[in-house]
C-alpha cells in the first residue's frame, strides 16, 4: 500500500539566514510512504502527518537536507513496516520568483 500526504503546510524554523532562524516561515511537506499492509498492520496517516509536523517544528533545522534525514530516521524508527519513503520539503515563500524544494527517497 502507499499513503500520499500532500500539501501539509505549517510554519516552522528552517533555514540558515538570520531571518529564517528568528521567524518561522511556511513550509510544505509531501510524502509517499509504501508499507506492508495487513488488516492488523496499517499506518494511521493522520498520525504520520502529525509526527512530520511536530518533528519539524521541534527541531528547527538549518538545512532542508538535514530535515529530510531527520524525518527519514524518525518515521522509519516509529513505523518499522515502512518499505519505501519519499519526502519533499518546500519553502514556498523564501524566493519571490519560485518555490524551492529538496526531496529524498529511501528504501528500507
Amino acid at each position: 500500500m502507499r499513503i500520499h500526504i500532500n500539501d501539509l503546510c505549517f510554519e516552522a524554523i528552517l533555514g540558515l539566514l538570520p531571518k529564517e532562524r528568528q521567524t518561522p516561515q511556511r513550509i510544505c511537506v509531501e510524502a509517499e510512504i509504501d508499507y506492508d499492509y495487513t488488516q492488523n498492520n496499517f499506518l494511521d496517516y493522520a498520525k504520520v502527518a502529525e509526527d512530520i509536523k511536530n518533528h519539524l517544528c521541534m527541531m528547527c533545522y538549518e538545512l532542508i537536507e538535514e530535515a529530510l534525514l531527520g524525518l527519514e530516521t524518525i518515521l522509519h524508527d516509529t513505523y518499522p513496516n515502512i518499505k519505501q519513503l519519499h519526502i519533499k520539503i518546500t519553502k514556498p515563500d523564501i524566493l519571490s520568483s519560485c518555490k524551492v524544494s529538496v526531496s529524498k527517497t529511501s528504501i528500507f
